[in-house]
């Protein structure tokens, strides 16, 4: 598709000059498998490290401290792994490969399996969401953005181009009030460049969209920059908790 080689605000790789994630692998002789990303790349020995988002976001929270510009900062916290581990155990499946599996459905029956069992987690979500501030607890911690980074980009790519359309972010409350808060923590919108987002899935795909029409969308960034009100809900329910004990 006619996925521009460059955007204005995108510069080659400092280190090795390449323009592309496929350059970046050529370029370090990693030929043997597929060109993906995430990337953690070791400048100095010039190899990448892993391309394993699971692994490198571990790696990013707790072995770099000493470079970190907040190393107290732990998303991560021992008290709680498990419920971590209990989160990320359906949405990965349900969510986060959840969309994959229903845009790359290779029969109706699979189709299905797929679009039922991602409605069903998005409706836990919003479920779990509107009980508690973030999906292990009232801590932010690596499961919010594992989470985070597909609900960003369901309204306007998923729910068209890979057919999750019995659900969106956009008419789920807790959901999109989450998201609100998330994407409104510094430093985060600057990471969020939707037409980038949007030219990428449309444009990588013949089979799924020959001619790289990419649709012009809801905007659903422009419902992120409006006001959350987390901080009062979750007063409410620390309040309801507290009068129910009484």
């Amino acid at each position: 598709g006619p996925f521009p080689s460059s955007y204005p605000s995108n510069h080659p790789d400092p280190h090795l000059g390449a323009k592309s994630v496929r350059e970046l692998y050529e370029k370090v002789g990693d030929t043997f498998g597929k060109y993906t990303v995430p990337i953690l790349f070791d400048k100095q020995t010039k190899t990448i490290v892993s391309n394993e988002y699971a692994e490198i976001i571990q790696m990013l929270n707790s072995e770099f401290n000493h470079l970190a510009k907040y190393p107290n900062l732990d998303l991560a916290p021992k008290d709680l792994e498990d419920a971590m581990a209990e989160v990320d155990k359906w949405v990965y499946p349900d969510i986060n490969n959840g969309v994959y599996r229903c845009g790359f459905a290779k029969s109706q029956k699979a189709y299905d399996k797929a679009i039922d069992e991602l409605t069903e987690a998005f409706d836990k979500l919003e479920a779990l969401l509107s009980k508690q501030r973030f999906v292990a607890g009232d801590q932010f911690t690596l499961s919010d953005i594992r989470l985070f980074v597909t609900l960003i980009r369901f309204d306007e790519v998923y729910i068209v181009y890979f057919k999750t359309n019995t659900r969106s972010v956009a008419t789920s409350p807790a959901l999109l009030n989450y998201c609100r808060e998330i994407y409104q923590m510094p430093g985060v919108k600057e990471t969020v460049n939707m037409a980038q987002i949007k030219y990428h899935y449309y444009c990588s795909h013949p089979d799924l969209n020959k001619y790289s029409i990419v649709p012009r969308g809801p905007d659903f960034e422009r419902l992120l920059k409006m006001p959350h009100d987390r901080d009062n809900a979750d007063a409410a329910r620390k309040r309801k908790l507290s009068l129910e004990s009484e």
